[in-house]
């Protein structure tokens, strides 16, 4: 039975029974504010929200790295990430902290503070994201009755890096300018909008001549010098058809530069694709090309969407091909490519009208 006693001049000390079956207690100054509390603990044991108070009381820092190890299914590169936000951004500022004494107003805080110091909107919603996961999760573990992550407001983003689409013309100036090993790089990553660690992965067996298609399965990631493969981003898999003249030119590229472990594209040396490419390869050809010096590997998976968008393809056609996991997500990219879009809404609303008065009049 909660009760209420005396332990001397201005301390009153609040003892309840909890739902193990241990008895449990707190001190106070004011015996209003002792019986504020039992009500509150009653309140949230019928409720199912009590939380052992010895649980609210570990340290951000100590429930981290226990919910760091226990995250086992994410990408490599995923990780990495995850633990430079902890250690650089969030535990910093929460690691010292009890998770039961963690409230909205200091997360509100520690985001003003996050964006004064100059870091872009999307990478303070990265961070954020990362320690909304982690008190979720200790929510759900009952360390907490809830998580604090509740009416935060993040900064808008600002516009993204400039994405570069070249047109065909200027997709085959880069492939001629490149080595011709990988000439057939550039035109699959223009053509298919493959990321670059789907065909840094990429198998002469998901390849099919027969039906034009390349089937992608993983994504190959670098986390400080060693190669992993696993599942795309997304995680699912897609199926993505080929114009005939790539199908050839693949063909081509395996007969050309055959490799041991089957990879479709290989380093000069034969081995697996790294990320010295870039500087090694392509930002050369972009100079001898004559294009736009910001021009980024990834900015060929742009340039896919933007062809397709040229030639009336539609936006859901547009995600299946790139594997974006949502429809929106290929809206917020290339939403602004689609000018006339509106346009041609208004056109067939105006003709299905036009076409009933028709068919109104001529029953008359």
């Amino acid at each position: 039975m909660a009760h209420i006693e005396k332990r001397g001049v201005g301390k009153w000390r609040a003892r309840y029974r909890g739902p193990d079956g241990r008895e449990h207690s707190k001190t106070f100054r004011r015996r209003a504010d002792a019986e504020r509390f039992l009500a509150t603990v009653e309140a949230d044991k019928l409720r199912g929200h009590w939380v052992d108070p010895t649980f609210s009381k570990v340290s951000f820092r100590d429930y981290a790295a226990e919910w760091l190890g226990s995250i086992t299914h994410v990408r490599p590169t995923t990780r990495v990430n995850i633990e430079g936000r902890l250690r650089n951004h969030i535990l910093p500022t929460f690691g010292a902290v009890s998770l039961g004494s963690i409230r909205p107003g200091h997360i509100r805080t520690w985001i003003a503070e996050l964006t004064a110091k100059g870091l872009a909107a999307g990478s303070v919603a990265s961070i954020y994201r990362t320690l909304s996961k982690v008190l979720r999760t200790a929510e759900i573990d009952g360390y907490i009755a809830r998580s604090p992550c509740i009416g935060i407001e993040l900064p808008k983003e600002q516009l993204r890096d400039e994405m570069h689409f070249l047109s065909h013309e200027q997709v085959a100036l880069l492939a001629d300018a490149i080595d011709d090993r990988y000439k057939a790089l550039i035109y699959t990553a223009a053509y298919t909008g493959l990321r670059w660690g789907e065909l840094a992965a990429l198998k002469t067996e998901r390849l099919d001549p027969q039906r034009k298609t390349v089937a992608v399965v993983e994504s190959q990631a670098e986390v400080g010098g060693h190669l992993y493969c696993g599942p795309t981003k997304t995680g699912a898999t897609r199926t993505v058809s080929l114009p005939g003249f790539l199908s050839k030119m693949l063909q081509e590229q395996l007969e050309n530069y055959p490799s041991s472990e089957r990879r479709v594209f290989t380093s000069s040396e034969g081995g697996p694709l790294r990320r010295n490419f870039y500087k090694r390869h392509f930002k050369p050809a972009v100079v001898r090309a004559g294009l736009p010096a910001g021009l980024r590997f990834h900015d060929l998976r742009h340039t896919c969407a933007a062809l397709l968008i040229a030639q009336g393809a539609h936006p859901k056609e547009i995600q299946v091909r790139l594997g974006h996991s949502t429809i929106r997500m290929t809206f917020d990219r290339y939403g602004h490519l689609f000018p006339n879009l509106d346009e041609r809404l208004r056109d067939g609303l105006e003709a299905g009208f036009r076409k009933a008065v028709r068919k109104g009049e001529r029953a008359h």
